[in-house]
């Protein structure tokens, strides 16, 4: 079953996609993101060029002639037949597909409607049994 990890309160969403990405990439050698729309999408592509300064993470979007052999995919659309190990979700709502996963990470920013809809989608995972945890990020903690 998969196991689900809300990150929540977070002030840059993104930021915290590409660290949880660097992680699972190696830790699992593979990574689906789901981002909410095809500016994110594209924000986010742009970001994994040079951050982290010190890494590059191997990725490219669904439609790329790669992405059958590229460890990181990267898109806004629901669909996935690739490997799934470890989903990051930035969608307001849960993926149709995330049971296909080991790993689910929720991203929840700080602002009153993210909270609003990660409270949702917690209460969704809850009602069906996963297992969840939360992680808090504030920076005021």
């Amino acid at each position: 079953m998969t196991v689900i990890d809300f990150y929540t309160h977070i002030a840059d969403p993104l930021a915290v996609t590409i660290q949880l990405v660097r992680k699972a990439y190696a830790q699992y050698g593979n990574v689906r993101v789901l981002t909410k729309d095809e500016a994110m999408t594209d924000k986010l592509d742009k970001r994994l060029w040079i951050e982290p300064p010190h890494d590059f993470l191997p990725h490219c979007c669904l439609n790329s002639s790669l992405s059958g052999e590229t460890p990181i995919l990267l898109d806004h659309r629901l669909e996935h037949d690739g490997p799934a190990v470890v989903l990051i979700n930035l969608q307001s709502q849960p993926p149709s597909f995330f049971s296909r996963f080991e790993r689910l990470a929720e991203i929840v920013a700080g602002d009153d409607e993210a909270l609003n809809e990660g409270r949702q989608r917690y209460h969704f995972y809850k009602a069906r049994g996963y297992e969840l945890r939360t992680h808090k990020l504030s920076a005021h903690d």
